[in-house]
């Protein structure tokens, strides 16, 4: 090897770097904190349980990088916006963003849903994606630094669920995959890559309390997964860290989906 020469791995570390995660506090986010942590980023998570909250930093920590939390509900616009202004002021530079809030507000039909739980799933699905991201972009451009977005959308945003009413919940995923494809096309000149990933049915704490309630309807979707399986939390950690990272430094707009295969049949 050259003398200085960059090894492979060296592109997956994040040592120096600072990463924001929304809704960090256990499932998905949990895991992405967790694994950026053990590739040298400090991080800051926010979430709506304090105890929760307080867990995942004491993980972070443990792995030898700082953590920071702030208890929020990030579907409400004005709290997520203040927030996240409250985040930049205090903390300052914000090199990662990973906006993972988002969930299923209801399971009725499109004729039954009144307007206001399709106001509740857009803020809940894209507007807490759409004010972060506004807000550390303008940072990173304001301080002509690079950056990296990552958007959590879903499958759900690329397909219709079999079976599963809400369709607020799909139609406000496919806008946050548009809307990664919009910002990343504005900000790349900048140097600042967003990008989206879209996973299926990965069994989080809520999607082990849905099973118990439904078992029928996590057995159905595994019945089309063909890998066999559900997909476990800490696996969407790996895809997260090489987004982030050096390695994806020419990858931008792009949606990367992590399903074992549901979508492609």
């Amino acid at each position: 090897m050259m003398p200085n020469a960059v090894h492979t791995l060296d592109h997956f570390r994040l040592d120096g770097h600072r990463a924001l995660i929304t809704g960090a506090s256990r499932g998905l986010g949990r895991e992405m904190a967790l694994a950026f942590a053990d590739v040298g980023a400090d991080v800051v998570i926010t979430g709506r349980t304090p105890e929760t909250l307080e867990r995942t930093a004491d993980e972070i920590r443990a792995r030898g990088t700082q953590a920071w939390t702030r208890v929020v509900d990030m579907g409400q616009p004005e709290a997520c916006e203040a927030a996240c202004e409250a985040i930049r002021d205090t903390l300052g530079r914000i090199d990662i963003l990973v906006n993972n809030v988002g969930n299923r507000v209801t399971g009725g039909a499109i004729q039954d849903e009144p307007l206001a739980t399709w106001r509740t799933s857009i803020d809940l699905n894209l507007i807490s994606v759409v004010l972060p991201t506004r807000i550390f972009a303008a940072a990173m451009l304001a301080d002509k630094r690079p950056g990296r977005i990552i958007n959590i959308a879903s499958i759900s945003g690329l397909i219709a669920n079999r079976g599963i009413g809400g369709r607020d919940y799909e139609t406000s995923k496919a806008a946050v995959i548009h809307f990664t494809r919009c910002a990343a096309v504005d900000w790349a000149p900048h140097g600042i890559t967003v990008n989206a990933i879209c996973p299926g049915l990965f069994m989080t704490d809520v999607n082990r309390e849905w099973n118990e309630r439904r078992p029928d309807v996590i057995e159905a979707f595994v019945r089309n997964v063909p890998m066999g399986r559900a997909g476990e939390p800490r696996e969407i950690g790996p895809l997260a860290v090489y987004l982030a990272g050096a390695g994806a430094a020419y990858v931008t707009g792009a949606t990367f989906v992590i399903d074992g295969g549901y979508t492609a049949w």
